[in-house]
């Protein structure tokens, strides 16, 4: 589907004109141009129709990048972000796992690279999360983690502006293996003991709370590393509480529901759901949405999280449904996105979530505990009895699968006239 990108027009907030105010953080689209039913490719749906409102419905900042001329760095003409373009950091014209490094390492390769002046500039830096997310494609398909071969898949990121490897197999990784390292560390801990950065997987679409220092085996973890500079401000939220039940985020240019869904319920549900607000013009608005992806990832204070703070991974301006965890534990709920996830071979039977609360899995086969850490961001099947999926859980970790997850509604502060 044709999309473009929305222009920033003077609009009315909570009834009062506002003027266009220049976005710090503007949230990149996911680049997600196809609509989905619960399994599959289908029509645009029409308003009122099942599966309206879904992410490849609403034109975001659609992502546009610049490559310089030294084919060393790659401007990311919506954010302002400045990004090294390769990731063959030995420089033998192989990326393979002889270019990834410790994390103690990956904090230390920006000094190396400013003493060096790469790309000309001595401003290097390791990204946080939410610069590096920034970068994520939900045209990508996930792999199979057993799979030996890369035919037929899409990364999450755009392969023709960045270098990209799957995971090395021939040195004994597997084809998920992409991790990628910023400086955001993990307020609690993951799998009872273990201090983790928050990295991005270009290979399968996720985030997820990685060993900081060692790993299951005992040796430390290796990471992809790809080093960004300028738009110092980017991923850092602006909150103002209208007084109405909304919050604007005057970094993004997103307002925000102030309250969720109080109750989870399957994707198709959750994008039902925001048509009914919107008949019932909820909090004086006619045009909510279910957030797509990176809109939802913006919410996240990754300062917060049960076991540090007691309280969900975002700002107290915001209130969140307080649950009891397959733990038994009091948590905080998943949020569902508008994108669809999809998986090798099409299949669009999955969509995005992010954790407000514990990233719960049950690796251990006797017990649920947080494996990924709150603010990680994974999938769910899109539809179905949570009953009737495996009792412990999805993939290597053991990800809780619940399908009926909770919704906070987003709006443009300012929209298209």
């Amino acid at each position: 589907m044709p999309r473009t990108t929305r222009c920033v027009i003077a609009a009315a907030l909570a009834g009062a004109a506002m003027p266009a105010v220049a976005r710090t953080y503007p949230i990149v689209d996911t680049g997600q141009d196809t609509c989905y039913d619960n399994s599959r490719k289908t029509a645009d749906p029409r308003p009122g129709r099942p599966f309206y409102g879904q992410d490849a419905q609403h034109d975001g900042n659609q992502p546009s990048y610049t490559v310089s001329d030294d084919k060393l760095t790659v401007t990311d003409n919506v954010t302002g972000l400045v990004w090294t373009r390769s990731a063959d950091w030995n420089c033998d014209g192989t990326l393979d796992s002889g270019d990834k490094y410790s994390y103690t390492d990956a904090l230390r390769l920006p000094a190396k690279a400013n003493v060096e002046r790469l790309g000309g500039y001595d401003d290097w830096r390791l990204p946080t999360i939410k610069e590096l997310y920034s970068l994520i494609d939900y045209r990508g398909t996930d792999p199979d983690p057993r799979g030996r071969g890369t035919r037929g898949l899409r990364p999450f990121i755009d392969d023709s502006a960045f270098e990209f490897m799957y995971g090395d197999m021939k040195s004994g990784e597997r084809i998920i293996d992409s991790q990628w390292a910023t400086t955001t560390l993990y307020t609690g801990k993951v799998m009872h003991r273990m201090t983790a950065m928050f990295g991005v997987n270009f290979a399968d679409g996720r985030i997820k709370g990685y060993p900081a220092r060692g790993g299951p085996r005992g040796a430390d973890k290796l990471y992809n590393v790809r080093l960004v500079r300028g738009n110092p401000e980017y991923g850092v939220n602006d909150f103002a509480d209208n007084h109405d039940g909304t919050i604007t985020d005057k970094a993004t240019g997103l307002m925000w529901a102030q309250g969720d869904s109080a109750v989870g319920m399957d994707w198709e549900d959750a994008l039902a759901w925001a048509q009914e607000m919107n008949a019932e013009r909820y909090l004086g608005h006619d045009d909510w949405r279910v957030p797509n992806a990176k809109e939802l990832q913006s919410l996240v204070d990754y300062t917060r999280c049960p076991d540090a703070t007691n309280s969900p991974a975002i700002d107290p301006l915001f209130t969140c449904t307080q649950i009891t965890n397959e733990g038994g534990q009091p948590d905080y709920p998943f949020y569902w996105s508008s994108t669809t996830f999809l998986r090798a071979g099409g299949s669009g039977g999955n969509a995005v979530y992010v954790m407000f609360g514990r990233g719960l899995g049950s690796m251990e086969r006797n017990r649920v505990i947080d494996v990924h850490g709150a603010g990680a961001q994974r999938s769910d099947p899109k539809t179905g009895d949570r009953h009737n999926f495996p009792r412990w859980g999805h993939g290597p970790q053991g990800d809780v699968q619940r399908v009926f997850n909770f919704v906070r509604l987003v709006r443009d502060a300012e929209p298209k006239h």
